[in-house]
């Protein structure tokens, strides 16, 4: 503004001037912090860093439709369709050949009769069905020759032969092994399909990144049972953490993508001294609205420990569910603060608020009566003291300042963040919840976007149950292995016998049903 267009009035100046000064605070503060959230310690940054987060997990168009549907609509459809099938056929009937090179382990099914079972006589050998799979074992590929003999009775010609092995997908021709390997790569290691393809080919095996990603599908269809299963026990928990994270989907026809939300439902009360193993489950949405983490939490009645989105607001006023808060998300506020201007008021908020942490630290693991105890002893003054001085120093600065909003953070939802002070099961924050979400973005340079909301819900229980596997200290290769190995065969209402605290790996069995 021109010196000749400036106001004569002191006051007016005045007021210009510290308008002025609280615009050009509010934009450094703004530019510190996301410097922070590109360089700063993970720790310290915020959720908005999600959205950066990007899959790539999409259902692949069904080859046999697209051209399927030019034949169709062709003037000799009849003729055309014939010869697709005759060539459908033929391929069907041609063997799979795996490279030479690679190690095979014979496999043989006979039947376990050694006489006809029609009329006892003695078999003998007529021939025998061999098949192949290609299995997947740390570090090299081999192959199972399954080898079926065909045995025929001397006396009435009858003809035995033992069944053919369930595989994990119908006439696929990957056994539980690989199917592991891949899933694990893109979804623990973070390694995408176009790159696992290119993995194997050095290792001499031709699988193409359609393949792959058609393997992904099915598995998830395999896993989402005991997806269901982990759901149904997380929400039978008395507390349950929660958050969300933003999801670019492929949106077809507009050459952009739209955003999907993947939530997260961890049920972890081990620093509340229980036992109980262990679970997280997560939900794609298309959207973030509010109905979709009622949809999701259906049935579930206790506490939810989550951040200040406005859409868990109606969970809470239906009054099955109590809200409890997170100091971690206070606390940043006033570190940003500290860290941009060297407050001396961030300063004593960060010290107050540690002093907080410090009691946990002390009571983490220990039953909930205690737990309940020490707080109610130690931290109830320290949040008493708190509260006072958080109101005393809101009175003294700008209602607009960066401090105020901090202050305003606090005490707006003050109920829900002492809640834990008088609940042993509450933890202070929702960490637990953020945890889990730190998979979802160490991966978000690797991919690139889902490309479908088919693919997000696949990506969630794949997720599932790679996560729920890590809690539970079960590495997930050996897990998902023999899942693969026995979900086939393993009936459905028996589902929650292949969750990770009840398959015993190192013995390779099932627990005994009660």
């Amino acid at each position: 503004m021109p010196a000749n267009a400036l106001p004569n009035d002191i006051d007016t100046l005045k007021r210009m001037l510290v308008s002025r000064d609280e615009t050009i605070a509010k934009l450094l503060a703004e530019i510190a912090r996301l410097k922070r959230w590109q360089y700063g310690r993970s720790s310290e940054r915020m959720s908005e860093l999600m959205n950066q987060l990007q899959l790539a997990l999409g259902d692949l168009p069904k080859v046999a439709d697209e051209q399927v549907a030019p034949i169709v609509a062709s003037a000799d459809a009849d003729a055309t369709a014939g010869r697709l099938r005759d060539n459908v056929t033929a391929l069907r009937r041609t063997p799979r050949a795996f490279p030479t090179h690679l190690p095979r382990e014979t496999i043989v099914h006979a039947p376990t009769n050694c006489g006809c079972p029609h009329c006892g006589g003695q078999l003998r050998v007529l021939g025998e069905d061999i098949s192949e799979t290609l299995d997947y074992v740390p570090g090299y590929f081999k192959v199972h020759r399954h080898v079926r003999p065909r045995l025929a009775c001397r006396a009435c010609s009858h003809i035995a032969q033992a069944p053919a092995p369930s595989r994990p997908i119908t006439r696929g021709m990957a056994d539980a092994g690989l199917l592991a390997q891949v899933v694990v790569a893109k979804y623990a290691d973070h390694t995408p399909l176009y790159r696992q393809e290119h993995i194997y080919r050095r290792a001499g095996v031709q699988l193409e990144r359609a393949t792959l990603a058609a393997w992904v599908r099915e598995t998830s269809r395999l896993l989402e049972p005991l997806s269901d299963a982990l759901g149904r026990y997380v929400r039978q928990a008395d507390k349950i953490h929660t958050d969300d994270t933003p999801v670019p989907v492929l949106d077809p026809g507009r050459g952009k993508t739209r955003t999907g939300r993947l939530w997260t439902y961890v049920r972890d009360d081990r620093p509340a001294g229980s036992r109980a193993p262990p679970a997280v489950w997560y939900q794609y949405s298309p959207d973030r609205k509010s109905e979709r983490p009622q949809k999701h939490l259906q049935g579930f009645s206790g506490i939810l420990q989550a951040d200040a989105y406005s859409g868990y607001g109606a969970l809470y006023r239906a009054g099955q569910i109590v809200e409890a808060g997170c100091w971690a998300h206070a606390r940043r506020k006033f570190y940003d603060l500290f860290k941009l201007e060297q407050s001396p008021t961030a300063q004593e908020a960060l010290a107050r608020i540690g002093a907080l942490y410090a009691i946990e630290r002390d009571i983490r693991g220990c039953a909930v009566p205690l737990r309940q105890s020490v707080r109610q002893r130690q931290a109830a003054p320290l949040l008493t003291s708190l509260k006072a001085w958080l109101e005393c120093i809101l009175m003294k600065v700008s209602a607009k300042s960066e401090l105020a909003k901090a202050i305003k953070y606090a005490l707006g939802h003050w109920t829900a963040l002492t809640r834990y002070c008088d609940d042993g099961r509450i933890e202070i924050d929702n960490n637990t919840a953020e945890r889990s979400i730190r998979p979802l973005v160490i991966g978000r340079r690797n991919y690139l976007f889902a490309g479908s909301d088919g693919g997000g819900r696949s990506a969630a229980v794949i997720y599932s149950l790679i996560g729920t596997a890590r809690l539970n200290d079960v590495e997930p290769y050996a897990y998902l292995r023999a899942v693969f190995e026995r979900i086939a065969d393993h009936p459905i209402n028996q589902i929650d016998e292949l969750l990770p605290w009840h398959l015993d790996l190192q013995n390779d069995t099932l627990p005994k049903a009660a």
